[in-house]
């Protein structure tokens, strides 16, 4: 059984977002815990991906083009919530 976990400063990041993106924030959670990450790793929707650089060892999911679930998986089962981010468009 998976359960997922968030500190309050997550919780606070997510007072900030708009009602959209908490309600997928919520579904994603809801899916992790019912039906396990490999389930949810496998939706298209969610593009869950490992991340690299300094962010090595935690994973991202989309939300939508601008907003992703930072996470680490800490052990079997449980999932920490590092933060939630948005993401702008890199100037080139």
């Amino acid at each position: 059984m998976w359960k997922v976990y968030w500190s309050k400063h997550v919780d606070k990041d997510l007072d900030r977002l708009p009602t959209f993106i908490v309600h997928k924030f919520r579904a994603w959670v809801v899916a992790v815990e019912c039906e396990g990450m490999e389930s949810v790793r496998k939706l298209k929707g969610f593009h869950d991906e490992p991340l690299r650089g300094q962010r090595n060892g935690q994973r991202s999911v989309r939300l939508n083009r601008a907003y992703r679930i930072i996470y680490i998986e800490q052990e079997e089962g449980k999932i920490h919530i590092a933060e939630v981010i948005e993401v702008n468009k890199h100037e080139y």
